[in-house]
């Protein structure tokens, strides 16, 4: 079994602003890249199903274009699954992609909660980079127990949320949740890479973090 789930987000405007916003293409596509290239096939899975919006859409990125260029993946995102689709015992690990969008709806999502729990529980790895995390921050073990609870964990950062301006428009600081729930919070400095792995979770701080996370994502599914 070498299949990974990314979970992208389907909430395309940042609460009440009116903004555009999505799944950060680079937070899908270089995590990608590293799948495949491990020999890993990628399924999609979004909580609405079909088409997500994109935030930052850049085929300048070289991977970026060589995904979007390939009509099978261009036309698998776009065609994502719905929660009620997917079969988590044919996954080894799920893969939170980031984007402000993954602040409103994946914290929330209890179906996707379900799958990644069940994914993580049956052994599997959980992963997720930038806002990505909003996916994990609210998971909850069959014991109850948060899953971040007393692990290290890292995400966005309350800084680098607050020189995006963004702290007063995202619901929640994704930083202080992994806090209040239990992580053991690690960061860098804006915009540096930082990438953390701690009993079958991996997170990254920032799009820039994304390569680094995918192939720590790895190294924990080769120990599987």
């Amino acid at each position: 079994m070498k299949n990974i789930l990314v979970v992208l987000t389907s909430c395309g405007v940042k609460g009440e602003t009116g903004i555009p916003t999505g799944y950060f293409m680079s937070e899908v596509t270089h995590p990608w890249k590293v799948f495949m290239n491990a020999g890993y096939n990628v399924d999609f899975v979004s909580p609405k199903g079909g088409e997500s919006p994109i935030d930052t859409f850049d085929l300048a990125d070289p991977i970026n274009y060589e995904f979007w260029e390939k009509e099978e993946w261009r036309v698998k995102i776009q065609h994502s699954m719905s929660p009620q689709m997917v079969d988590s015992a044919n996954y080894c690990g799920i893969f939170f992609a980031g984007g402000h969008g993954a602040m409103w709806d994946l914290a929330k999502d209890k179906d996707i909660a379900h799958i990644a729990v069940s994914i993580y529980e049956c052994g599997g790895v959980v992963g997720g980079v930038c806002h990505g995390p909003a996916g994990i921050v609210n998971l909850r073990l069959s014991t109850g127990r948060y899953l971040v609870d007393g692990l290290r964990v890292n995400s966005f950062t309350n800084e680098e949320e607050n020189i995006e301006g963004t702290d007063k428009v995202v619901p929640f600081l994704l930083e202080s949740l992994l806090r209040q729930h239990g992580g053991i919070f690690e960061k860098s400095e804006p915009w540096q890479i930082h990438c953390t792995s701690d009993s079958r979770l991996v997170t990254g701080q920032n799009p820039q973090s994304a390569p680094a996370v995918a192939e720590a994502f790895v190294c924990e599914l080769a120990k599987l």
